[in-house]
């Protein structure tokens, strides 16, 4: 009856075997306001997010800023930068520091841990299945926060609260005749794969948990009708 995702497999090189885009450590080179360069990678793709590090005295340094590869020219990848809040903690204050000249960079960060949307079980284990590298966080941590907070049609807002939950940094979507692993934070695509055609469907993704239900008294609640389409308007291509 089912050979959704089948021709998925078919489609994938040796290299997409094991593993994803590997962390890549460098130092920012040339600083100007909010963006800044770094020697380039085979490892970087235009969305590939990390973080900045500032060395302080005595061995200790702390996370100061987001970045994100924005353009990739003569060997060198042209970063912007963004406030980094995901490990944000109330009672502590922000570091006061923006980037400079020399810190050190980690891009492709979490990118071995991802949150999945499949249409149904079998696509959900070929997937992970094939992907062991990655630490996949399981749908049903995912549908259980949907449900406790009525919301059966995920945007990008709440994936982005989930990654931070789960310290995550991609999000792989399968959608029909297409597989997009994609950047939690920015939902740029970092990397299209070519698969078969999905013929059942799991609203509003494979999960165990039910009752994902919406709610009236919350705006943007409403159920999902076209499963594709909604995933798909999430995604930068």
């Amino acid at each position: 009856m089912f050979r959704i995702f089948a021709v998925f497999l078919t489609f994938l090189s040796l290299s997409w075997a094991q593993g994803f885009l590997a962390p890549y450590t460098t130092t920012l080179k040339e600083v100007r306001g909010g963006t800044a360069t770094v020697a380039d990678s085979q490892d970087l793709v235009i969305g590939s997010s990390g973080i900045v590090l500032h060395q302080f005295d005595e061995g200790k340094s702390s996370i100061i800023a987001r970045a994100s590869v924005t353009g990739k020219a003569n060997g060198l990848a042209t970063l912007q930068f963004e406030v980094f809040d995901l490990l944000e903690q109330s009672a502590f204050p922000l570091p006061g520091l923006t980037p400079k000249q020399g810190d050190t960079v980690i891009l492709n960060y979490l990118y071995d841990r991802a949150l999945i949307v499949a249409p149904n079980s079998i696509v959900f284990n070929e997937i992970t299945g094939h992907f062991t590298d990655i630490q996949w966080v399981h749908p049903d941590l995912v549908g259980a926060y949907l449900a406790s907070e009525y919301t059966p049609s995920p945007d990008r807002d709440t994936f982005r609260k989930l990654c931070q939950a789960h310290s995550t940094g991609i999000i792989f979507f399968a959608l029909n005749f297409k597989g997009y692993f994609a950047d939690c934070q920015s939902f740029k695509v970092l990397k299209t794969l070519d698969s078969g055609r999905i013929s059942s469907y799991q609203l509003p993704f494979y999960t165990r948990i039910t009752g994902i239900e919406s709610a009236f008294w919350k705006f943007g609640s409403s159920q999902i009708t076209d499963y594709n389409a909604h995933y798909g308007n999430l995604l930068v291509k």
